[in-house]
């Protein structure tokens, strides 16, 4: 398997084993910055992965990468895109994280501990030093090799990690408990292998419960991956599809082996393989776990269909258009993972301090045993409390805190239709206070539809003015060549087809008719805005005002002679608000955001628009290309660093996307929105700006409260460890809680719902 490619470099993911804590993380960081290929690498502790990024024209190989990581002491294998296998029963069961290993060691640890719980009640019974020493030894060397095969390859490395701290913790005082035993036949009540053995039990039951949340955190993922059928019906290609066809025809074929352009019969209640769009048959289809939209939505003949939806009621024969790595399925799979692969900005600041938190505890550790054994005059004492330490201390929390609480997030999200592919965008999104929407297709429906011709002399007939417009538009996939085209369609025109043809970015587009009355001449369709220099300018806005304030789109166009420039006609358009554009603007100033709408129309049409829905801030008449410094100046209002978010769906929005602080793109637009864009909305539905942004929050919130409760826990812990408050069992079974707490916190926000 190869790496995947950019243009400049090599990216790929490496699946990470014998993780442990955050130190574990930097440390395979450090090891992978010093390969000389490697330009960046991050890896993540939830996720248990690396992403190493190769310089451009590196000579260093993925197996000389694998190589590294393994002599630091883990293991490493290039990850299989987008899956997350489901681990045997067995393995689960009998594995270094199953529960099988917790069920064993409690057993065997279980008579060394009851006599504490019993002491309480005036029993006191103590089993036999020998019993004693034979029910530990197999915990501590057993179940617990796995803490002394890592920690000596941390300790090799020069890195310590929390499987160092756990083998020096419990081999001291089970040590200790062999001193005290050999020296003294009666040394029954000085022995320590209780706490040796349930601080291993503890962690292991620590790991088994981290395993079974990172489990759960990763089931949106899962979940996505289960949409995809395993084989597709592909109809021969010689069949003509008709009602009448053998449908019976078709070859069952494995995913992989399905191109485009191939006829895929869909029975009823089967999910639909791949992305393309329908041949025959009319259906509702569920599309819920792709775009959280709920309804079954009904689709007919010549619609698209999305990979891994669930079609409904009828047969369908659907023409292939995306496969594989190219299917929607598959680039919202790629989001969810990058997202949850990241790492928010604030993770480097915990990561710097787990670098040095080992070897600072090792020495607070030793300073806790002197300074005990100074005073108190006891070594047993000393040993025990420097043990407490080296236990209480161990940075599990403090590693899963953010990349817990991220996944959980980025994986609800994406079960409602909310993509946040930057974790970025979770340290700005509570930050937020400004909102702008592009207009067409973000707040309209983005189907406009032509309203009237306008012809600027009698001589000129509307229908030629349609077929002349039209033709012009030929090819073009903007909405308003849309609406000349299906309008011509509908009077009977035929477009006259240009002999040449050129979009005029951000202005319009312009040909010359190869018939009708305009031949040879060259002509343009564009917007008012962009003839503001213009002679005419004026009298083609006094024409258009009544247009303009009925709040209606309107396009002129223009007979570009090289002696002068003339208006043809206006053609005027209407494009509905969507239903909810009012309710996502009211979402948004509950939360009291700022809402701003761009749009390129004129002043009065776009005010008409804004103050029908709520929107308090109107930029008009603005071209494509001014949208991103309309976002910085947003940005900088008033002399205050202002947090602006930017939602579009149309390629003109990517440069204000991309400069907004937090960008937001309908996946109903273009593929090039989205990918500047730091949120996915996968419908074309308003009021998922204001869930987005309060998943976001909620989210951010708990990677705070996660990182406070890790610090705060270390911090408090390890001087009550060193004053003997803690003993080494207490200490294990806090060090164990306080990770199954963090991930208990993260999980907490699966059970997010949309507002509306």
């Amino acid at each position: 398997m190869t790496p995947q490619k950019d243009s400049n470099t090599q990216l790929f993911t490496l699946d990470i084993g014998g993780m442990t804590c955050a130190s574990c993380v930097g440390r395979v960081e450090k090891a992978l910055d010093k390969i000389p290929g490697v330009e960046a690498a991050s890896v993540n502790l939830a996720t248990e992965q690396a992403k190493v990024r190769l310089k451009v024209n590196s000579e260093t190989s993925l197996g000389e990468v694998i190589a590294l990581v393994q002599k630091t002491g883990y293991t490493a294998q290039l990850s299989t895109p987008h899956q997350i296998p489901e681990l045997a029963p067995s393995k689960l069961f009998w594995g270094s994280d199953g529960l099988g290993r917790v069920i064993l060691g409690f057993g065997l640890s279980a008579p060394l501990f009851l006599p504490m719980l019993l002491m309480p009640f005036g029993i006191h019974w103590a089993l036999a030093p020998k019993w004693q020493l034979l029910l530990a030894t197999p915990v501590q060397f057993f179940l617990g090799w796995r803490f002394y095969k890592a920690g000596f390859k941390s300790l090799m490395s020069g890195v310590g990690n929390m499987d160092l701290l756990v083998a020096l913790g419990t081999s001291a005082a089970y040590g200790l408990s062999v001193y005290q035993m050999a020296s003294s036949a009666h040394a029954v009540h000085e022995l320590y292998f209780e706490g040796s053995a349930v601080i291993i039990c503890m962690v292991i039951l620590g790991k088994w419960l981290e395993a079974r949340a990172k489990q759960q955190t990763s089931e949106a993922i899962r979940a996505l991956q289960k949409l995809w059928p395993e084989h597709a019906k592909v109809i021969d290609r010689s069949i003509v599809i008709t009602e009448s066809s053998p449908l019976d025809q078709f070859r069952d074929l494995p995913l992989d082996q399905v191109f485009p352009k191939d006829r895929i019969l869909v029975l009823p209640g089967e999910r639909i393989p791949v992305d393309g769009i329908i041949l025959l048959g009319n259906s509702h289809i569920d599309e819920s776990l792709l775009t959280g939209e709920s309804a079954p939505i009904k689709k007919h003949v010549g619609e698209k269909v999305i990979g891994g939806s669930l079609n409904g009621e009828s047969l369908l024969v659907i023409e292939a258009q995306a496969v594989g790595v190219e299917s929607v399925l598959s680039k919202i799979i790629s989001m969810v993972e990058d997202a949850q692969t990241q790492k928010a900005p604030i993770q480097k600041l915990v990561d710097q301090v787990s670098a040095i938190f080992v070897p600072s505890v090792i020495g607070i550790a030793l300073i806790t045993g002197l300074v005990n054994w100074f005073y108190l005059d006891s070594a047993s004492i000393a040993i025990l409390r420097a043990v407490s330490v080296l236990v209480i201390a161990c940075p599990c929390a403090l590693g899963l805190a953010t990349p817990a609480a991220i996944m959980a997030g980025t994986g609800v999200a994406a079960r409602f239709g909310i993509l946040i592919k930057d974790p970025q965008v979770l340290e700005l999104a509570h930050r937020l206070n400004v909102v702008a929407f592009d207009k067409t297709g973000t707040l309209t429906v983005g189907k406009p539809r032509l309203l009237e011709i306008i012809p600027f002399s009698s001589a000129f007939s509307k229908d030629d003015i349609l077929a002349t417009a039209a033709g012009l538009q030929l090819g073009s996939e903007h909405p308003l060549a849309k609406a000349l085209l299906d309008s011509a369609k509908q009077r009977g025109l035929s477009p006259i087809t240009p002999t040449e043809s050129k979009a005029l970015p951000g202005i319009g587009i312009s040909g010359q008719p190869s018939g009708g009355n305009w031949i040879g001449q060259s002509l343009a369709l564009q917007s008012i805005a962009s003839l503001e220099d213009g002679p005419h300018h004026h009298a083609i806005l006094e024409n258009a005002q009544v247009c303009f304030d009925a709040g209606q789109t309107v396009s002129v166009l223009m007979n570009n002679q090289s002696t002068a420039s003339l208006p043809i006609a206006l053609i005027t358009f209407g494009d509905e608000l969507k239903d909810n554009a009012k309710e996502a603007i009211s979402s948004l100033c509950a939360l009291h955001i700022h809402t701003v709408m761009l749009s390129g129309d004129n002043i009065a049409a776009a005010n008409r628009v804004a103050k029908s829905i709520g929107i308090e801030e109107v930029f008009a008449q603005v071209m494509p290309s001014d949208k991103a410094a309309v976002i910085r100046k947003l940005q900088s209002k008033d002399g205050q660093r202002q947090f602006v978010a930017m939602v579009g769906d149309g390629v003109n929005d990517a440069p204000a996307l991309a400069t907004a602080d937090v960008g937001l793109a309908m996946s109903t637009g273009t593929d090039v929105a989205m990918q500047a864009a730091g949120i996915t909305l996968m419908r074309g539905d308003p009021t998922l700006v204001a869930n987005a942004i309060d998943i976001s929050k909620r989210t951010w919130k708990k990677i705070e409260q996660n990182l406070f409760w890790a610090f705060i826990f270390n911090t408090t812990g390890i001087p009550l460890a060193a004053l003997g408050y803690l003993s080494p069992m207490l200490a294990g079974s806090a060090m164990a809680l306080s990770s199954f707490c963090v991930l208990s916190n993260a999980l907490l926000l699966k059970r997010w719902r949309p507002a509306r």
